[in-house]
């Protein structure tokens, strides 16, 4: 199988594969995979190899960097020199002049940028489907969705095609598609990972995040990729993730939380997704911790959710250079944005101290909580296609009520994985926590994954992948700059 990102950079250092040779393999993958996962909206292979020459170039002077070589992926999001940034979007894009700070960040550190992944229309929905790309599939089951927004940096992790790459997640977008295709996703701290050119994303709701297959891999991406620039609006004291995947946490209170936030709108636990989180709560005491049902006192944070995620998606409007092209859903959720953009949003926004401080009493009695990512497995494909604005919102809830409470907070979230379905489907659970709390969740994340070895299966179409032949000059349903 392929390796993943400690082992590559080890391998690198220790001379026992080329940077072109990782890149090249990488290149291969995403070719064989591309027409049946369509995980990537731009591969740009030629750049790519130029770039792992020059890698092999500094590993043979003997320069070590932290991902020195290795070849990753970011979302459709990301600003990308020299390519455009359609964020899911159908158009012709321009492209961008700069690298934004998280990529300028992964490419201090070495690493080799192979393409950008898919995305969903602006990051709005739980799949990663739409008329500019087609459809991204899951490597678990290609009739499913990977889930969304960041739906195809988790296909191409989940596939091996990549050992990890960048997502965002605005209310749940690393953390849903990292629960449906059974990795690591970390959501930081708000401004833990920057999102300029944006001093902040969607009104602060979004924040940069990683997808890998393991703690460890997913706290080194973070490392590498985490740092402000000096426009950031949120500027968090630094933290060490890789150290906390090698710190074995102290025995927890951790709350087990099954209660969703009020939407006036119906939803509902499948009882195989409460089954696995009930079950990874047992192995968190058998691993000496102590867990108590007890849900997060979230009243109506609702209320300050959709003014920031609509008029987050309206300023975008103004860089999609023919708005007419956009999913009608769309257009109900800029002009929902219009209208609560004035008022609603300063009363949002100004909400959100008092929601720390309600639902941060928690953490004075616990110092995490337990609780399902999504309420069901994942999706078919297709399967919220063609519905109204409202008929999506409302399936959009029903299928995911327990992620984006926590990007209203800006607070740290974990997915790790939790299990399969009868059918063999992926399954998360969220470890969650307050300010700052990353090496915490990330400690015992990293616990589970040790008790649980995570990583050690593979979904069937990584095996297939992981045997294909030459490297390609370029991966076959994809663009380059």
């Amino acid at each position: 199988m392929p390796r993943g990102l400690q082992e590559s950079v080890r391998a690198l250092a220790e001379g026992e594969v080329t940077s072109r040779e990782l890149t090249e393999s990488c290149l291969t993958r995403i070719e064989a995979a591309q027409p049946v996962l369509g995980a990537f909206r731009i591969v740009r292979a030629a750049a790519a190899l130029a770039e792992a020459d020059a890698a092999d170039r500094r590993l043979a002077a003997g320069e070590r960097l932290p991902l020195l070589g290795v070849p990753l992926a970011v979302k459709d999001d990301m600003d990308v020199a020299g390519l455009p940034t359609a964020f899911g979007c159908p158009g012709d894009f321009p492209p961008k002049l700069a690298d934004s700070e998280a990529v300028r960040r992964l490419r201090a550190a070495g690493a080799v940028i192979v393409g950008k992944t898919t995305t969903p229309e602006l990051g709005q929905w739980p799949f990663t489907e739409g008329p500019a790309f087609g459809a991204t599939r899951n490597p678990w089951d290609p009739e499913r969705t990977p889930g969304g927004s960041s739906g195809g940096s988790a296909a191409a992790v989940a596939a091996g095609l990549v050992p990890a790459a960048l997502g965002s997640d605005g209310a749940g977008s690393v953390r849903i598609p990292a629960a449906w295709t059974h990795l690591v996703g970390i959501k930081p701290q708000r401004g833990r990972v920057s999102t300029w050119p944006e001093p902040e994303s969607f009104r602060g709701l979004t924040v940069n995040g990683v997808l890998a297959r393991t703690v460890a891999d997913a706290a080194l991406l973070l490392d590498a990729a985490a740092g402000p620039h000096p426009g950031d609006l949120h500027r968090p004291a630094p933290v060490d993730a890789s150290a906390a995947a090698r710190r074995t946490p102290r025995r927890l209170r951790i709350a087990l939380s099954f209660g969703m936030a009020f939407t006036a709108t119906p939803k509902s636990l499948d009882p195989v997704v409460r089954t696995a989180v009930e079950r990874l709560a047992a192995r968190l005491e058998g691993l000496g911790h102590e867990v108590v049902p007890e849900d997060p006192r979230y009243g109506q944070i609702g209320l300050t959710f959709v003014p920031r995620a609509t008029r987050g998606v309206l300023d975008w409007r103004a860089r999609v250079p023919d708005p007419a092209l956009l999913d009608p859903r769309t257009h109900e959720a800029m002009r929902t944005g219009r209208l609560l953009g004035g008022l609603p949003l300063r009363v949002a926004r100004r909400a959100e101290a008092l929601l720390q401080h309600r639902i941060g009493e928690i953490f004075g009695r616990f110092d995490v909580v337990l609780t399902p990512t999504t309420a069901t497995g994942p999706l078919r494909i297709g399967q919220l296609a063609g519905l109204g604005a409202l008929d999506t919102d409302r399936a959009m809830i029903a299928t995911c009520p327990y992620a984006w409470t926590w990007n209203v907070l800006g607070w740290p979230g974990v997915n790790v994985p939790a299990g399969f379905t009868p059918e063999g489907l992926p399954l998360g659970a969220q470890l969650l926590g307050p300010a700052d709390s990353e090496p915490l969740l990330i400690s015992l994340a990293a616990q589970l994954e040790a008790d649980q070895q995570w990583s050690a299966r593979w979904p069937p179409l990584a095996a297939r992948t992981s045997r294909t032949g030459r490297a390609p000059d370029r991966a076959r349903g994809t663009a380059e700059a």
